[in-house]
């Protein structure tokens, strides 16, 4: 979506009688994107002074083409500045620049290849290297670009940091960001001139092709050979994409009825049910390759990110290019509202049952599950009602059968579309049961001894014991974590000290942080528990639950009780403290019944409610 799309000539005016962020706000209102806050007006006013530096140069011919804050076409993301024309040889190219305010940085982490530390929005965080922000930005437009191709458009991304003092320089120039800074060089305080004459060798006059901007946003988008043939090649011999039984049977479902929608044009979604571990994440990916590698325009969408970022790490080997290059196949429902509608061929909603209704930032959003069936001809959603954690989660059978009513998209729910097998909890649909029966969930299920199931369960007195004991077990493969639900402090986060997690015997620990979008993979991150929004739709060999007092056992009556009181003030995410009492039990239920669910071949308890520690030991049991 274009923002601001002027000449040089124009821009420069603009800048010198100073309505240049004016013009800017004002457009980014009129077309609802979520943007324009002081912080960035303010950003505007100074960085685009530096631009008009930079292009008011006499040998850059005023009609060459300028654009701000351009909406990359699909998603969230803009860029910050464009230069677009042509070369001395009259090639086409456009000059992508991430501008940045910053006046240092600092690595991170030798394995945190991305990211550098920096101070923004009053604070020190973890943030892209710009020369990476570019280039994703080049690659996803070079990947779905049919007009880039076609016309021979040459995409150069780079960097401006206008306030960065070269003595820091040596930070951005660290050797695990070559990557990114080879392909996308950045320039800092002391090298406009070096940045004036980088832009020069590609844009100093208009294109033959007139705006090139516009042609790239008016053209098809759809994936471009380049991307089909990375995913090829990065999903070759990767055996945990498998399909299993009635897995291959409902992906064939899924295949069938994409063709019958590119024959007649006509709305369809498809909801696809199935318990923890029945293989709903796996169906996803396997449509997903399938339907890019048939040229087709579709995305794995999940509100939580640790899917997204797991399935990314699986399928690139945690390289950072091959990362950077299919990053966009995999995103969040947000900004979806802005799509037009069918913009997408099929879009495959994992973890359906955590849409909400409106998405914090997302202003022009109103319901999730709507703007993922309306904007694709396809939608497939993978849903576990059960799995539903707060009280914002609307993803339901009835929520869906609704907007399909409303928007004229035919629903196919078929026996065929419901998986039940179970492949997580060695393979074992006794376990689900028994923890159903375990946690009094209400639902009458058969009945099967724990000790007749090939499955690890364990109830711990000691906290520390259940870390030490999963700690062996982590070093053999880096397959076991720590969950918990939402009933300990976020003190780390705000500040209050240097621990979330206090329990008797010396047990202490942090929750997981919040930068690290990798923790389930990460080897440093076993020491950190995981809250069910990380845990949620991964999976591991061996998880260890911290059952805190939210949920504890009556001797007297022989109930499972749960107590929304024990939910943690810092909570502002679930709703449960304030939800009715039924709607609390439900939600924390379902919080346990996801943690329990997470490991394939054990889970480790311990409980701070001693009654509900002998209460489960006695099920063991029995």
């Amino acid at each position: 979506m274009i923002v601001y799309n002027e000449t040089k000539g124009l821009f420069i005016q603009d800048v010198r009688t100073n309505v240049i962020a004016t013009k800017i706000l004002n457009s980014i209102r009129e077309k609802g994107l979520n943007a324009g806050q002081e912080r960035e007006f303010a950003a505007w006013q100074n960085s685009m002074q530096f631009m008009r530096n930079i292009v008011d140069d006499s040998d850059i011919d005023d009609n060459v083409q300028i654009a701000i804050e351009y909406n990359i076409p699909q998603t969230s993301k803009r860029v910050d500045f464009i230069i677009s024309g042509a070369n001395e040889k009259g090639e086409a190219n456009i000059v992508i620049v991430e501008l940045k305010q910053w006046t240092k940085a600092e690595v991170v982490d030798d394995d945190m290849h991305f990211c550098v530390r920096t101070f923004v929005a009053n604070d020190n965080r973890i943030v892209c290297h710009p020369s990476y922000q570019a280039y994703s930005y080049s690659r996803f437009l070079v990947n779905y670009s049919q007009v880039i191709h076609t016309d021979g458009i040459h995409l150069v991304p780079c960097a401006y940091l206008h306030n960065y003092q070269p003595k820091y320089k040596y930070a951005l120039s660290d050797e695990i960001y070559k990557d990114w800074y080879s392909s996308a060089p950045f320039f800092i305080m002391d090298e406009a001139q070096k940045f004036n004459d980088f832009v020069k060798k590609y844009v100093t006059k208009q294109s033959p092709k007139g705006d090139l901007l516009y042609l790239i946003d008016n053209g098809r988008i759809k994936p471009t050979k380049s991307l089909q043939d990375a995913l090829s090649t990065m999903v070759k011999g990767t055996p945990v994409f498998d399909l299993l039984d009635e897995q291959a049977v409902c992906f064939d479902i899924c295949i069938r009825t994409m063709l019958q929608c590119q024959k007649d044009h006509k709305k369809r979604t498809i909801l696809v049910q199935g318990g923890p571990g029945t293989g709903k994440s796996v169906l996803a990916v396997n449509l997903l390759m399938h339907f890019i590698n048939c040229g087709l325009n579709a995305a794995y969408v999940t509100k939580n990110s640790a899917p997204r970022q797991a399935f990314l790490s699986i399928l690139t080997g945690n390289r950072a290019a091959n990362i950077a290059q299919i990053n966009q196949l995999f995103r969040s429902p947000f900004g979806l509202s802005r799509a037009p509608t069918n913009s997408y061929d099929c879009l495959i909603v994992d973890e359906a049952h955590r849409l909400v209704k409106k998405m914090y930032g997302d202003w022009s959003g109103e319901n999730q599950v709507k703007e993922c069936i309306d904007a694709s001809l396809l939608t497939i959603f993978m849903l576990d009602e059960d799995q539903a954690v707060t009280t914002k989660d609307i993803g339901s059978v009835r929520e869906i059968k609704g907007w399909c009513e409303k928007l004229g998209s035919n629903l196919i729910i078929r026996e065929e579309t419901k998986l039940t097998s179970q492949f997580r909890c060695n393979g074992s649909d006794a376990y689900i049961q028994f923890v159903d029966n375990l946690l009094q969930r209400g639902k009458e299920t058969l009945f099967t001894p724990l000790s007749e199931l090939n499955y690890d369960f364990r109830v711990y007195d000691d906290a520390t014991k259940m870390r030490d004991d999963l700690r062996i077990i982590n070093s053999i493969n880096n397959k076991a974590r720590m969950v918990a639900g939402y009933c300990y402090d976020w003190n780390v986060k705000n500040r209050r000290g240097n621990v979330d997690i206090s329990l008797p015997g010396g047990f202490q620990a942090k929750w997981n942080l919040e930068n690290d979008k990798i923790w389930a993979i990460n080897p440093k991150s076993f020491e950190e528990v995981g809250c069910i929004h990380t845990a949620q739709g991964l999976e591991f060999d061996y998880v260890g639950v911290l059952i805190g007092k939210d949920l504890t056992f009556d001797n007297k009556n022989g109930l499972v009780i749960t107590d929304k009181t024990a939910i943690s003030t810092d909570d502002k995410s679930s709703g449960i403290r304030n939800a009715r009492d039924d709607e609390a039990r439900r939600l924390i239920l379902n919080t346990y019944k996801t943690l329990f669910t997470r490991g394939q071949k054990g889970c480790f308890v311990y409980c701070e409610d001693n009654n509900l520690r002998d209460y489960f030991r006695a099920m063991i049991n029995h």
